[in-house]
């Protein structure tokens, strides 16, 4: 059990790390791109590409974080309403759901992926399966944290979690 609470948080880790990594090197190319605009009249071909592709990744990644951290949409006003036994079956299934909608967007996110790897990006000249692997790793992280939800109460912040952090 050990092991994969130490995996897990290195995976955590990986997320968040990757993402904000990718957030400073998108503004970073931004910058370049807007002062070299201005100031020079021309805009390297490869930064608005390298900006979207990094612009997708950190919203998936994003995506993945904000449901480990149970930032996502819930609709916790209507459920709560329900008696408990029917709160826990509406929880649980909302868990099945999202480790379902991981599940799919591995596997089709995969298939879009390797689909795409034939066709190039015309600023950078990558394969454009860059932009959309993100799909099928948003994905694995969902699913991961989904499976991890399974074992627990609860699938979004309570109102004092949000106001103690």
């Amino acid at each position: 059990m050990k092991a994969l609470k130490m995996i897990k948080s290195g995976l955590d880790r990986l997320l968040l790390v990757s993402a904000l990594t990718m957030l400073a090197v998108m503004v970073v190319v931004i910058i370049i791109q807007v002062f070299s605009r201005q100031f020079f009249s021309y805009t390297p071909s490869w930064s608005t590409e390298l900006s979207r592709i990094l612009f997708v990744w950190v919203s998936f990644l994003g995506i993945a974080y904000g449901f480990k951290e149970k930032l996502h949409i819930a609709l916790g006003l209507v459920v709560n309403a329900m008696p408990e036994k029917v709160q826990d079956l509406f929880d649980y299934l909302a868990k099945i759901i999202v480790v379902g909608l991981g599940v799919l967007m591995i596997y089709y996110g995969w298939q879009f992926t390797t689909l795409m790897g034939r066709s190039t990006l015309p600023g950078t000249g990558w394969p454009s399966s860059v932009l959309y692997a993100s799909i099928p790793i948003a994905g694995l992280f969902i699913t991961i944290y989904g499976i991890e939800l399974l074992f627990k109460k609860g699938m979004h912040q309570d109102l004092t979690d949000v106001s103690e952090g």
